[in-house]
C-alpha cells in the first residue's frame, strides 16, 4: 500500500504541477525581493495547503464535489461545480498550459518564424496527444505517476540546484505590492495556480484511485487521500520555494514580461541552451500532465450531468480549449484573474465547512450564510479586477476587516455562519416544540 500512496501521490503532484505553478512563483520571487521568504510563505498556504485540504476534503463523500456545494443548495452545488470544472477546463486553465508549454519549451528555438503559425501547429499536437492519453483514464495513475512525475521531477531539481549554485546576484527591495504585507499578498497570489479548485476536481480521482487499488473504509480513503496530498504537498513546496528564488535574483538581470519569460532567462543565463532545452523538458511535461488530468476530470464530471458520452465531453474540452489556447497566454491570464479573485474565497470557505462541519452538525443554513457573503464580498473584488467602476460601492467595502490584504471575504463569511447557526437553532428548536 506505501508504493501505491507513493505511486498516487506522484500523480497528483504532477497534476497539480502545471502553467500557473511555473509562471507565478517566479514573478512573486522578482516582486517580492527581499521579503521573498515571507511572500512565498504566504503562497504556499492558498497554493500547496488548500489544494490538499481540498482532495482530502472530497474523500469524506462519495461523488464528486458536487456533493460539497449540494450542502448549501442542489441548484448551487449543480451551477457552482460546473463554473468550477469550466474554469479549471476548458475556459482557463487547460489552455493556459498549452500556452506556457508553448511560449518557455517552443518559442525560444523560433525567433525567425510565425508565432501565430508555430502556435497553431504546436497547440494541435499537443491536444491530440492530451485527447488521446485522457481516452483512458484508468491507466493514467500509472503513466503518470510512475514515468512523468520521475523524469519531471529530476529536471525540477537539475534546475533548482543550477538557480542556487550558479545565480549569486541580490535581490532587490521589494515592489510595491510587497513592501508593506508580503506574507498576505503572496497568500492571494496562490490563488492564481488554481489549484484549490481544480483540488475540487481531482479529489475524486484519486480517491477512484485507492478505491480500484482495494480501500474501501471512509476513514481508510481519508488517510490514505491525507497521505498521498502530504507527498504531493512536499514536493510542491520544493518547487515552489526553489523556482521562486530562481525568480528573486533575476530582478538585477532586466525587465520581463511574465514568469515564463523569467524562469526561461533564467535558464539561459545557468546553462545556455541546454537550459532552454531543459525548461522545455519540465514545462512539456507538466502542462501535459496537468491538461490530461483536467480533461479526465471534466470528461468524467460533465458526462454524469449531461446525456453526452465521456468521448464528446472531452472531444469538446479539448476543441475548445485548443481554440482558447491560441488567443496567447497574456490574453487569458488577463481575463482568468478576475474569475478567481471571485471563485477562490467561495472554494475555501466551501472546504474549510466540510472540515468543520461537526461543530455545527452540517446545518444547511450555516453552508448558505457563509458562502451568501463570502460571494457578495468577492464578486466586488472580481468586478474590481475586471476594470468595473465601483467608486461609490469602495469607501464601504474597504470599512472590511482585512479588506487592504485582499481578504475583505473572512468576517463576512463567519458572520453568515454565525447568522446561519443562529438561524438553525430557531428552526430546530421551533421544530420540537
Amino acid at each position: 500500500m506505501k508504493k501505491d500512496t507513493f505511486i498516487i501521490g506522484f500523480m497528483l503532484f504532477a497534476l497539480f504541477f502545471g502553467a500557473g505553478n511555473l509562471i507565478y512563483p517566479p514573478t512573486l520571487g522578482i516582486e517580492s525581493g527581499t521579503s521573498y521568504w515571507a511572500a512565498i510563505a504566504g503562497f504556499i498556504i492558498t497554493g500547496v495547503g488548500l489544494p490538499i485540504l481540498a482532495v482530502t476534503a472530497i474523500s469524506f463523500v462519495k461523488s464528486d464535489a458536487r456533493e460539497l456545494a449540494d450542502k448549501v443548495h442542489p441548484l448551487f452545488g449543480l451551477i457552482f461545480t460546473s463554473v468550477v470544472y469550466l474554469v479549471i477546463g476548458p475556459l482557463f486553465a487547460i489552455p493556459r498550459a498549452a500556452s506556457v508549454a508553448f511560449e518557455m519549451g517552443i518559442e525560444p528555438f523560433t525567433a525567425n518564424m510565425s508565432t501565430s503559425l508555430v502556435l497553431l501547429v504546436f497547440t494541435t499536437i499537443f491536444f491530440i496527444l492530451v485527447y488521446v492519453v485522457s481516452l483512458n483514464p484508468s491507466k493514467m495513475v500509472d503513466r503518470i505517476g510512475q514515468y512523468l512525475t520521475p523524469i519531471l521531477l529530476i529536471a525540477i531539481v537539475a534546475l533548482a540546484v543550477g538557480g542556487f549554485i550558479l545565480l549569486d546576484t541580490p535581490s532587490s527591495g521589494p515592489t510595491d505590492k510587497y513592501a508593506i504585507s508580503p506574507f498576505f499578498t503572496g497568500f492571494v497570489e496562490g490563488y492564481l495556480t488554481m489549484d484549490a479548485i481544480a483540488a475540487l476536481a481531482f479529489g475524486i480521482i484519486v480517491v477512484n484511485a485507492f478505491k480500484e487499488r482495494g480501500v474501501t473504509s471512509q476513514s481508510q480513503l481519508v488517510k490514505s487521500t491525507l497521505k498521498a496530498g502530504i507527498i504531493t504537498g512536499i514536493g510542491l513546496i520544493i518547487v515552489y520555494g526553489s523556482i521562486g528564488w530562481i525568480g528573486s535574483k533575476m530582478a538585477t538581470v532586466g525587465t520581463f514580461s511574465n514568469g515564463g519569460d523569467i524562469l526561461s532567462s533564467a535558464a539561459n543565463i545557468m546553462f545556455g541552451s541546454f537550459g532552454a532545452l531543459l525548461l522545455g523538458v519540465i514545462v512539456a511535461l507538466a502542462c501535459l500532465t496537468t491538461s490530461v488530468g483536467l480533461v479526465v476530470a471534466c470528461g468524467q464530471f460533465f458526462t454524469k450531468i449531461t446525456n453526452l458520452s465521456y468521448k464528446w465531453i472531452i472531444s469538446l474540452t479539448t476543441i475548445v480549449s485548443f481554440l482558447i489556447a491560441n488567443q496567447g497566454l497574456n490574453t487569458i491570464i488577463g481575463y482568468s484573474v478576475p474569475v478567481l479573485v471571485f471563485i477562490y474565497p467561495i472554494a475555501i470557505v466551501l472546504i474549510i465547512l466540510t472540515f468543520i462541519q461537526k461543530l455545527f452538525h452540517g446545518a444547511r443554513a450555516v453552508y448558505q450564510g457563509a458562502i451568501l457573503l463570502t460571494a457578495v464580498t468577492s464578486l466586488y473584488d472580481g468586478l474590481l479586477a475586471f476594470g468595473v467602476d465601483l467608486s461609490t460601492v469602495t469607501p464601504y467595502m474597504e470599512k472590511l476587516p482585512f479588506f487592504a490584504l485582499g481578504l475583505g471575504w473572512v468576517v463576512p463569511a463567519v458572520i453568515g455562519g454565525i447568522i446561519g447557526y443562529i438561524i438553525a437553532k430557531i428552526a430546530k428548536s421551533n421544530y420540537e416544540k
